[in-house]
């Protein structure tokens, strides 16, 4: 799975002018499943999203993490993060996960963050989504289960 999380001080994601979710202080999340991606990525991921120290303390640095500023997370699926643009000009969509068990996977991630105890809010997934956010620092950060030790599938 891929996430490019940005620390927000608001973000809202709107599908047809109606907004679906909405958040204050804490982070965007995009998220993207990829073919090989299973169930057993999502504890270890959202674990490592919640605790992740990217937030200021008193004295500016960045020793803080989402729970400890009891931050939100607005959770919003992008199979795009899996655009392969290393042939021609128009990216490739086949290394992202089918969309039946891309939806399962970022259902899946969202309920783990809500087990580690992040209020969440999320997009509408395969959805045209319009998403506004306040981008904190700017402060974003690609994840890649690919680059964590994370259990893949065998």
């Amino acid at each position: 799975m891929r996430v490019v999380l940005q620390r927000v001080s608001g973000a809202e994601v709107r599908v047809e002018g109606a907004t679906v979710g909405r958040i204050g202080r804490g982070l965007l999340l995009f998220v993207g499943a990829g073919r090989d991606d299973t169930a057993t990525l999502l504890g270890p991921l959202a674990e490592k999203v919640a605790h992740l120290r990217i937030f200021a303390d008193a004295e500016g640095k960045t020793n803080l993490s989402l729970l400890d500023v009891g931050g939100e997370a607005l959770v919003v699926s992008q199979f795009t993060l899996y655009a392969d643009c290393r042939r021609g000009r128009r990216p490739s969509f086949t290394p992202a996960g089918e969309p039946e068990a891309a939806r399962v996977l970022v259902a899946g991630f969202r309920e783990a963050l809500e087990a580690c105890g992040v209020r969440c809010e999320g997009g509408e997934f395969g959805a045209c989504m319009q998403v506004s956010l306040v981008n904190d620092g700017p402060f974003t950060i690609v994840l890649d289960t690919d680059d964590l030790s994370l259990p893949r599938k065998p």
